[in-house]
């Protein structure tokens, strides 16, 4: 695991915990050594703080997902609003964690990315399958409302269209499509894609929503995702 932080407090006492929860930690102060030490030893997994000198932790995460590195990473950020976790997420990463936090939280949203990137606590599994396939490689195909999504290759299309799609946006998405016109509540939904209920407080999923609606949506074409006040959400093509 490679851990960037640099307020040098939190960034000991981080390293400290994780330790003792059995990962093994690289810790740097700031993102230029970030992006140097991944290059060097490829993690697992990257916690990185948001604002950080020289290069922030959202440059870190554009360089690494501009090299085509799907590496999981969790945000540390004591910035609350929307459009600041949204600029996280538009950065590339996978979740976010928001200051002050309970470490707990940060263990418990580690486990969900290792578990869906198919690693386990502190070793490395086999490299990801690369995003993008070979050149008329098409898996088996699940289809709804209008989309088509390749499982196997992560290659999601709205009609002619494809998707640029993150790996939680990905893994979002087909859930709604393999349940189309299923309202999946909020619990489910993210147990299923976080492994972990974050409770009613929490705007994780409604961010994603959101961002994923921007991504799906066409001018003049029917909205596909659809919110259930006080329920959940649900894909069908009105």
């Amino acid at each position: 695991m490679l851990l960037a932080e640099d307020d040098r407090a939190i960034r000991n006492a981080l390293e400290r915990a994780l330790t003792l929860e059995g990962y093994r930690v690289t810790a740097v102060a700031d993102g230029v050594e970030a992006l140097a030490q991944a290059h060097r030893t490829p993690p697992d997994v990257l916690v990185l703080d948001v604002m950080m000198p020289g290069i922030d932790g959202l440059q870190v995460c554009r360089v690494l997902r501009a090299e085509g590195d799907n590496t999981p990473i969790l945000m540390l950020t004591a910035l609350v609003e929307t459009q600041d976790r949204i600029a996280g997420l538009d950065a590339g990463a996978d979740d976010y964690v928001v200051k002050p936090f309970d470490v707990e939280e940060v263990f418990a949203r580690l486990r969900a990315l290792l578990r869906r990137s198919g690693e386990t606590n502190g070793t490395a599994a086999p490299a990801d399958a690369p995003r993008q396939p070979p050149a008329g490689a098409v898996g088996r195909l699940i289809e709804a409302a209008g989309l088509r999504m390749d499982p196997q290759a992560r290659r999601a299309w709205r009609g002619e269209r494809e998707l640029e799609l993150t790996r939680t946006e990905f893994e979002l998405l087909e859930l709604l499509v393999r349940n189309a016109g299923i309202v999946l509540d909020h619990a489910t939904i993210y147990d299923k894609i976080w492994g972990y209920d974050f409770g009613p407080g929490s705007k994780n999923l409604a961010v994603y929503v959101g961002y994923l609606r921007r991504k799906l949506d066409e001018p003049g074409a029917p909205q596909l995702i659809h919110t259930v006040r006080g329920v959940g959400y649900v894909l069908r093509e009105d």
